[in-house]
C-alpha cells in the first residue's frame, strides 16, 4: 500500500469488483460459458463463475444467460465480479458487533464511528473485518485457512451506520451486481453548515483526489479527471446556521457527500478534512463561540451517518430494507442546536 493509500480511506466500489467486458474472437470455436471465462480472469474459479452466472452478474450481448449458453464469435460479454482477497494474514478479534440482522447469506452490521472497516497501513487491527472474521470462523466465508470477509460496501472511519456484509460466494456477487447498477438503496443523514438554496436537488459531478492535497477529494467540473458521481439530498429540518439533510447516492466515490457538500457551500458539521471544523454561520460572539465549539467536543468527527439500506435479498429475491436511529453524539447535537434556534 502507498502512502497515499495509507492517508484516504476508500469507499470506491469500484475498487472491490472486476469489470470487464470482452468481444469473443472472430475465430473462436463454439465454448460453454463457463469454460471460457477463466481464460480471462485471475484467480477466479469455473465454481465463482458458475455462482455469478446464476447471480445474473454475466451477461451475454446484454442478456442473462445458463453456464451452458455456448460462447460465439463477435459475442459481447460483460461482468462485474468481486476481487479475490489480498494475500494478507487478518487476524481473528472478539470485537462486539452490533449486528442488526444475519442469515445464511447476509449480515447487516451497524458500524460505530471511529472503527476502520478494512486493515491497512497504520491499522492492522480493530477494524470491522478483524470483528467479522471472528464472529464467521465457523462459517463458509473461513475455510481452509482462507479469509474471505464478504464486503460489498464500505464507509469511511468515521462515518456512522449501516454495511451489508456477504456470508458466502454467491451472495457477495448477486450484492456486487446490484451496487454495479446502482439499485442498492442508501440513505444518509448529514449536518451541514448554513441552509441549501434548493429544498431538494441532484448534485453530478466528477470526483477524484485533491491536486493539492491527497489525503482528500475535489469535484473536477471539466471531466478531466475523477469518477462520475451522483448524489441526490434533501433538507430535513432548517436550523438557520446549520440543516438536517438526507442524501441518497446513486454512485460510491470516496468522501462524495462530504465532497459533494462542500462543493454546494455546505460542508458538513464538524469535518476537520473539508472546513467543517471552523464556524461558518452565524456571528462569532463569546456565547454563540462557546455553544459551538461544545458541539465540535459532543461530536469530533464529520456529522455524517448511513442511516438506511435497501436491496434485494440474494436467496429470497425480496425487497429488504434497514433503518437505524442517529447515533447518540449525532443526536444531541442535533438537539443542541434545535434548542439554541428556540432560545435565540
Amino acid at each position: 500500500m502507498t502512502e497515499e493509500q495509507e492517508n484516504i480511506e476508500s469507499e470506491e466500489e469500484d475498487e472491490l469488483y472486476e469489470h470487464q467486458r470482452i468481444v469473443v474472437d472472430k475465430g473462436q470455436i463454439m465454448m460453454r460459458l463457463d469454460k471460457y471465462l477463466p481464460h480471462f480472469t485471475k484467480n477466479i474459479s469455473r465454481n465463482k463463475i458458475q455462482n455469478s452466472i446464476d447471480a445474473e452478474a454475466i451477461k451475454v450481448n446484454g442478456i442473462t444467460v445458463k453456464a451452458s449458453y455456448k460462447v460465439k464469435p463477435f459475442d459481447v460479454i460483460t461482468f462485474s465480479l468481486p476481487k479475490p482477497p489480498r494475500n494478507t494474514e487478518l487476524i481473528p478479534e472478539n470485537i462486539p458487533l452490533n449486528i442488526v440482522f444475519e442469515d445464511e447469506d447476509i449480515m447487516i452490521v451497524n458500524k460505530p464511528a471511529g472503527m476502520v472497516v478494512h486493515p491497512a497501513v497504520g491499522n492492522w487491527t480493530g477494524t470491522l473485518v478483524n470483528g467479522l472474521i471472528y464472529h464467521l470462523q465457523n462459517l463458509p466465508t473461513h475455510r481452509n485457512g482462507e479469509i474471505r470477509p464478504g464486503l460489498v460496501h464500505r464507509i469511511d472511519k468515521d462515518t456512522s451506520g449501516l454495511l451489508v456484509i456477504a456470508k458466502n460466494d454467491f451472495a457477495m456477487t448477486f450484492l456486487a451486481k446490484q451496487f454495479f447498477e446502482h439499485s442498492i438503496e442508501r440513505t444518509y443523514y448529514a449536518l451541514v453548515w448554513g441552509v441549501p438554496k434548493e429544498e431538494n436537488g441532484t448534485i453530478h459531478t466528477n470526483i477524484g483526489r485533491s491536486l493539492k492535497n491527497r489525503k482528500v477529494c475535489d469535484v473536477f467540473l471539466d471531466g478531466s479527471q475523477g469518477k462520475d458521481s451522483i448524489t441526490h439530498y434533501k433538507i430535513l429540518k432548517d436550523l438557520r446556521y446549520v440543516s438536517l439533510i438526507q442524501c441518497n447516492l446513486e454512485t460510491g466515490r470516496t468522501h462524495q457527500i462530504r465532497v459533494h457538500m462542500k462543493y454546494l457551500g455546505h460542508p458538513l458539521f464538524s469535518d476537520s478534512e473539508y472546513g467543517g471544523d471552523k464556524i461558518l454561520r452565524g456571528q462569532v460572539f463569546n456565547n454563540y463561540k462557546k455553544f459551538v465549539e461544545n458541539c465540535f467536543e459532543i461530536m469530533p468527527r464529520q456529522a455524517l451517518h448511513a442511516k438506511t439500506l435497501g436491496f434485494v435479498h440474494p436467496r429470497t429475491k425480496e425487497w429488504m430494507q434497514f433503518d437505524t436511529e442517529l447515533p447518540v453524539d449525532f443526536s444531541t447535537v442535533l438537539t443542541q442546536w434545535e434548542n439554541y434556534l428556540n432560545s435565540n
